[in-house]
């Protein structure tokens, strides 16, 4: 059963529902957003506490003040994905980022990003055959 065409429009090919927002906690807000726009995401709304950044989809990321200390080297609880792993890998590494060599699987592509905090970042290869997402 899908969802009727008064909910999703009948020429778009894309799920009728996505992620709406996934929630990171980091030690300083302002700092953190600014790596993530840097990276590609967009600035929607930042405050010292507070900040949201949109992905491609409409998924927002939420940036939140932690009130504990975080462990560089944790896995931060999403990874991301882009139309190339190669030439998103060599960027990051050309501005000075901290990248994995890439690992090939199965699926996907991927290589880790040191994040704000020290998060590791996956990055992963898109696998939508030119589908928009």
């Amino acid at each position: 059963m899908s969802l009727p065409e008064t909910i999703v429009k009948e020429t778009d090919s894309r799920p009728p529902v996505a992620i709406g927002h996934v929630r990171l906690y980091v030690s300083n807000v302002p700092e953190a957003s600014d790596f993530f726009v840097k990276i590609g995401l967009r600035l929607i709304t930042q405050s010292e506490q507070l900040a949201v950044l949109e992905l491609r989809g409409g998924t927002h990321l939420v940036l939140r003040t932690s009130s504990e200390a975080i462990a560089p080297g944790m896995n931060s609880p999403f990874d991301l994905m882009v139309d190339d792993v190669v030439a998103t890998r060599d960027t990051f590494k050309k501005w000075g980022l901290t990248v994995s060599e890439i690992e090939t699987g199965r699926i996907h592509s991927s290589f880790t990003l040191t994040g704000p905090d020290g998060y590791l970042l996956t990055l992963t290869s898109s696998h939508t055959g030119g589908r928009e997402v």
